[in-house]
C-alpha cells in the first residue's frame, strides 16, 4: 500500500514553499525517518523525512514546484518492492503482524470489559453534573478522581466539574465503579449532563490471567512486555536483547510510546541506548566546535480554566464599561499595630481567633460606606441601586485563581466575626469548596496585594460594584509629625471607583474618612 509523503504543517505566517532539493529519487528504497525531501519557505528550510520504510515510487512534485501546507509531495511503495529488503521486510511485516495482533487482542478485551462494565457489576447508574444555578449555562469538566474499573465507595468523589464560580463534586451513587466516561477532562457540559455510566458492585477485582496486560511471559513470544516503565513490542525485545541495550534510554514512538522494531533500530544506530554509556555525552570534537550547549526550548499550551476565562472576562468587561478612576492615600498604622499588640493575646484567649488587619478595615470601610451610600450602590442598566446594607467581598488567592466570598451585614458584624469569617473563607476556597452562595450580591469589594508584597496597585472594580478598595504593604517611612520626623508604619490605600456614579470628591472623602477611623480607633466605637 502506498503512502504519502506531505510536505510539513507551515506556520500560519507562511502561506506557501518551494519543493529546494529531493534527496532520492523514484525507485530509491529508504528507511523510515530518512531524509527525502526539502521544502523551502520564505522564513526557514524544512526537512520531510520518510513516514515508513519502502521503496520511493513516485514524485509528484518537482524541484523547484511551488506547494501548499500538507500538499502531497509524493508516495512510497511497499518495502518488498525493493529485493534487496526483502528478508528485512519479512521480519518487520511479522513483527508488525505481532504488534497489531496484541493491539487487536488489547482492544478486544478493553472491548468486552467496556461492554461489561468493568469486572462484573449490577445495576447501573447515570453519573450526572450537578444542577447549575440560573446564572451558569455550562461548566468544564475539570478532573476525573477515579479510572474506569477502578473500585470507589458511595459518596466518594468521582469528578470535579469547574463553572465559572465555584467548583462542584460529583460523587458515587453507590458502592461500585465507573463502567464508562462520556465527557472526558476539558469536556463542556450542561446541567444534569450524563457524564459516566456507574455500576453497583463493580470495582478492581484479582484480574484473571486473561485480562492481564502485555506483561505476560516472554516465551510466548507475540505479547508486549513491559520492561521498567517501558512496553516493548515482541520483535523491538528481541532485538534490545541481542544489542543488549537499556531499554529505558529508548524513546518509544508507537501507541501509547510502546518501543517499536523501528525506535530499536534508530537507538543502534545512533548509539544511544548502551548500556553504562553516558547519554547524549558530547565527543572532543563537538566540544570544541560547539563551546554552548543548547537545551530544549520548551513551551507548554494549556487551555484556560473556566474560573480564570470568566476573571479575565470580568475584568475585561470592567474596564471597557465603567469610567473607572483611581483615588490614593496612606494610612499611619501606628494605633492599630499598637492596639493589636496589646490585644492580640486576650482576643485570641476570648474569641479562639487571632486578631488580624482585616477586621478594623472591614469595619471602617463598613461606616464609610454608610456616611457615603454612593459608593455603595450599584449601576444597573440606566438606574442607580442604593443598598441599605453593606455586603462587603474581600479577594481571597486560591490555587485556582481570585475569589471573592462576601461578608454579609458587615455592620453589625463584631471583628472577631469578620477574622472567623474571613478565615473559613480562605479555608474553604483553597480546597475549592466555596458555594455560589459565598460569592454572589457583593456591594462593595477589599483586596489586600499587601499580603503579596505589593506597595502600590490600582485594583479593578468587581462589577456591578462601584468601587474597590486596595489595601497594602505596611512599611516603616520617615513621616513628618509635629514638626518632627518620626518612622511610621505606613500603608497606602487605593481606592478606585465608577466615575459614572461616584464624583472625585466623594471619592476622596471616603477614602479619607477610611484614613482616619484607622488611625483613631476609638472612632469606630464612638461612631464619630
Amino acid at each position: 500500500m502506498a503512502i504519502d509523503i506531505k510536505a510539513p504543517t507551515f506556520p500560519e505566517s507562511v502561506a506557501e514553499g518551494t519543493v529546494a532539493a529531493w534527496h532520492k529519487k523514484p525507485g530509491d528504497s529508504v528507511e523510515r525517518d530518512e531524509l527525502i525531501v526539502e521544502i523551502e519557505t520564505d522564513k526557514v528550510v524544512l526537512e520531510v523525512v520518510a513516514p515508513e520504510a519502502g521503496t520511493l515510487t513516485d514524485v509528484m512534485a518537482e524541484e523547484g514546484d511551488t506547494v501548499e501546507s500538507e500538499q502531497v509531495l509524493g508516495k512510497i511503495g511497499d518495502a518488498s518492492a525493493s529485493s534487496s529488503k526483502e528478508d528485512k521486510s519479512s521480519d518487520d511485516a511479522n513483527a508488525k503482524k505481532s504488534e497489531e495482533k496484541s493491539e487487536e487482542k488489547s482492544e478486544e478485551k478493553d472491548a468486552e470489559k467496556k461492554a461489561s462494565g468493568g469486572n462484573g457489576g449490577g445495576k447501573k447508574h447515570d453519573v450526572k453534573a450537578p444542577s447549575f444555578p440560573e446564572s451558569i449555562q455550562e461548566g468544564t469538566v475539570a478532573t476525573w478522581h477515579k479510572k474506569v474499573g477502578e473500585a470507589v465507595k458511595r459518596d466518594e468523589v468521582l469528578a470535579d466539574i469547574e463553572t465559572d464560580k465555584v467548583v462542584l463534586e460529583v460523587v458515587a451513587p453507590a458502592d461500585g465503579a465507573l463502567a464508562e466516561i462520556k465527557a472526558e477532562e476539558g469536556s463542556q457540559v450542561e446541567s444534569e449532563a450524563i457524564l459516566a455510566i456507574f455500576a453497583e458492585g463493580a470495582g478492581d477485582e484479582p484480574a484473571t490471567a486473561a485480562d492481564k496486560p502485555a506483561e505476560s511471559s516472554a516465551d510466548d513470544g507475540e505479547s508486549d512486555e513491559k520492561i521498567g516503565d517501558k512496553i516493548l513490542a515482541p520483535a523491538a525485545r528481541k532485538m534490545a536483547a541481542e544489542h543488549d541495550l537499556d531499554v529505558a534510554k529508548i524513546k518509544g514512538t508507537g501507541k501509547g510510546g510502546r518501543i517499536l522494531k523501528e525506535d530499536v533500530q534508530k537507538a543502534v544506530k545512533e548509539g544511544t541506548a548502551k548500556k553504562g554509556a553516558k547519554a547524549a555525552a558530547p565527543s572532543k570534537e563537538a566540544s570544541a566546535t560547539a563551546p554552548v550547549t543548547e537545551g530544549e526550548r520548551i513551551e507548554k499550551r494549556v487551555p484556560m480554566s473556566r474560573l480564570r476565562q470568566t476573571i479575565a472576562k470580568r475584568l475585561v468587561q470592567a474596564q471597557q464599561t465603567a469610567a473607572m478612576l483611581t483615588t490614593y492615600n496612606e494610612v499611619d498604622m501606628t494605633e492599630i499595630m499598637a492596639l493589636r499588640a496589646q490585644y492580640k493575646d486576650t482576643f485570641l484567649k476570648a474569641h479562639d481567633i487571632k486578631l488580624g488587619f482585616m477586621g478594623f478595615f472591614v469595619k471602617a470601610a463598613s461606616e464609610a460606606l454608610k456616611r457615603f451610600p454612593d459608593v455603595n450602590a450599584s449601576i444597573d442598566g440606566t438606574d442607580i441601586v442604593y443598598h441599605g446594607y453593606q455586603d462587603i467581598g474581600v479577594a481571597v488567592s486560591t490555587d485556582r485563581g481570585l475569589v471573592v466570598p462576601v461578608l454579609r451585614d458587615t455592620d453589625s458584624m463584631k471583628i472577631a466575626d469578620v477574622e472567623r469569617t474571613i478565615v473559613d473563607f480562605g479555608k474553604r476556597g483553597r480546597e475549592g469548596k466555596l458555594g455560589m452562595d459565598d460569592m454572589i450580591g457583593g456591594t462593595f469589594t477589599i483586596t489586600n496585594g499587601g499580603t503579596f508584597g505589593s506597595l502600590m496597585s490600582t485594583p479593578i472594580i468587581n462589577p456591578p460594584q462601584t468601587a474597590i478598595l486596595g489595601m497594602h504593604k505596611i512599611q516603616d517611612r520617615p513621616m513628618a509629625v509635629n514638626g518632627k520626623v518620626e518612622i511610621r508604619p505606613m500603608m497606602y490605600l487605593a481606592l478606585s471607583y465608577d466615575h459614572r456614579m461616584i464624583d472625585g470628591k466623594d471619592a476622596v472623602r471616603f477614602l479619607v474618612t477610611i484614613k482616619e477611623l484607622l488611625e483613631d480607633p476609638a472612632r469606630l466605637l464612638l461612631d464619630v
